[in-house]
């Protein structure tokens, strides 16, 4: 009865870890380029009572007999599923269809990855604009260098860029013309190993494996960007609130053996007397 209150309460303390998880989709439901998370769970060890090939007359038996001792949050994994795209009609915001994400460089000088294109031009000086994320950090391009240009030569609200990420600026003709430069994307064998960080960025680890630069693999499928679009989150919200419901039941159940365990062990105490 003891193992059964135990067994009981890793259940209870796995439901909160998934009801964090749905809380925390919900919240970013309308984050640009959130990817849903979902938690995953797996037993813990098992106690053997009785041996397959024993019995209580030496017999050979088919089966034995062991209990589980509960369960425990194994990995959140994150659904790098595509997003639907929204319209924002914003110059500087960049939607990705495809499997690529955005670079961009932290106060530290480490690259961060994102699906979120929300960006502006901002002003560092000596009439140099620089390409950067809501926080800050500079976009980098196909090379990984910081997208700059100098607002003496260009206007910014004239920059276009192509399907393929070239900026683009209207020549003598009036026709987009290529500056020579590509905001540089990436992709990752194992995307669902990157660690997450805040503002809907990632990290690179030994499991996500090295950034693959789109411009520099043309052997992969390559992603599409569209000015003016942002990729919206793609949390579900009638999934989370059925996957909601379901955890909140096993919360629930869990809690109900606890108390019938107790009840059990009330009455066990009770012979006593």
């Amino acid at each position: 009865m003891m193992r059964s209150l135990w067994t009981a309460a890793s259940g209870m303390t796995s439901q909160q870890i998934a009801v964090d998880v749905i809380a925390n989709n919900l919240a970013n439901v309308n984050s640009a380029g959130y990817k849903t998370q979902t938690a995953q769970f797996k037993t813990l060890l098992y106690q053997t009572s009785q041996a397959i090939t024993t019995s209580a007359n030496g017999a050979t038996k088919p089966v034995g007999a062991q209990v589980g001792l509960g369960v425990r949050n194994s990995a959140i994994a994150t659904i790098f599923r595509q997003g639907n795209m929204t319209e924002t009609e914003v110059d500087t915001d960049f939607g990705i269809n495809g499997d690529g994400f955005f670079q961009v460089q932290d106060a530290n000088g480490g690259i961060l990855y994102t699906r979120n294109g929300s960006f502006t031009w901002s002003p560092m000086g000596d009439g140099v604009m620089m390409l950067c994320n809501s926080e800050g950090y500079g976009v980098l391009d196909s090379t990984g260098v910081p997208i700059t240009l100098d607002s003496s030569e260009y206007d910014m609200s004239k920059v276009m860029i192509d399907t393929t990420g070239t900026l683009c600026y209207p020549g003598e003709t009036g026709q987009p013309e290529s500056l020579g430069i590509q905001i540089g994307l990436v992709q990752f064998s194992n995307p669902g190993g990157l660690e997450k960080m805040s503002d809907s960025t990632y990290t690179e680890t030994e499991a996500s494996g090295p950034a693959i630069y789109e411009a520099d693999n043309p052997n992969i499928k390559q992603s599409v960007l569209r000015q003016g679009w942002l990729e919206a989150s793609n949390v579900n919200v009638a999934d989370e609130m059925v996957n909601l419901i379901v955890a909140q039941r096993a919360y629930e159940m869990n809690s109900k053996a606890i108390t019938a365990s107790d009840e059990m062990l009330q009455q066990a105490n009770q012979l006593k007397r």
